[in-house]
């Protein structure tokens, strides 16, 4: 599978600035591997999220395992797809990327239909990110 990103997240603090809806929360996490900074927002309804939570995250650009791009989402496909194998899944587009050449780190933002991430860290993570490419978000949790 070829992905963009993937590593494991914990869940460091979930609605800093207090819950704005009620059915998402906006979690903050950083990853065990490669020392990324998370914020996402997620419909914690379908997919209830707490503090200390381990997550499995795969950003891709593709549904597919073999890495064909895909134009749209087709929720119609019934074809075997990594969706699959996850918990909690998002389609969206990158829609601002932003870096201190200084650090050498970036930060990529992404919109899912309104919900928001922002995934920061060293820029080595973030090379296969380009603004206004869609982006599939997987997610499961870990037992840790």
């Amino acid at each position: 599978m070829s992905s963009l990103f993937e590593d494991i997240f914990e869940i460091k603090d979930l609605d800093p600035d207090g819950r704005k809806f009620d059915r998402v929360s906006r979690i903050l996490a950083e990853s065990e591997s490669f020392k990324m900074d998370l914020i996402l927002d997620v419909n914690t309804q379908i997919y209830p999220l707490a503090l200390g939570d381990k997550f499995r995250m795969v950003l891709a650009n593709s549904l597919r395992e073999d890495g064909t791009i895909d134009d749209e989402y087709d929720p119609s496909d019934n074809r075997p797809s990594r969706a699959d194998s996850f918990e909690y899944v998002m389609f969206g587009k990158v829609y601002r990327i932003e870096g201190d050449e200084d650090s050498g780190r970036l930060a990529a933002y992404v919109s899912y239909g309104g919900l928001l991430m922002r995934l920061q860290g060293d820029a080595n993570n973030l090379h296969g990110f380009e603004v206004d490419a869609n982006i599939y978000l997987f997610l499961k949790k870990v037992a840790f």
